[in-house]
């Protein structure tokens, strides 16, 4: 099944970093990655382009993009930004939503720059 929003046909350059010099990723365990991957893509869908291809998907922010993967035992995401304060928000955001959806489950979510 494939998700995506009417905005993610009309997104525009100004909605992905020109130059993804900042990446951060994280890798965090947990037995429902498809679950939360589906939860955040859906929710963010009806405010930034965002889309949800099986195991994986995307959403695009001003001021970054966060590209997510599920399997059976881990949700990976990977974010890239055109500076360091934008990276740092779309990490709090990433977290934030995520933390809210898994409020059953203690997520250890650390990320690697």
């Amino acid at each position: 099944m494939t998700v995506s929003t009417d905005q993610t046909a009309n997104q525009s350059a100004a909605q992905q970093p020109a130059i993804a010099a900042f990446t951060s990723e994280a890798r965090i365990a947990t037995g429902s990655a498809t679950r939360y991957l589906g939860q955040l893509c859906k929710h963010f869908g009806h405010k930034v382009p965002a889309a949800l291809e099986g195991d994986h998907g995307w959403i695009a922010f001003d001021f970054g993009r966060c590209h997510l993967a599920a399997s059976d035992s881990e949700l990976s995401l990977h974010n890239a930004s055109a500076t360091a304060e934008d990276l740092q928000r779309l990490e709090q955001v990433i977290a934030s939503h995520l933390e809210r959806f898994a409020f059953r489950e203690k997520l250890q979510i650390t990320w690697q720059r």
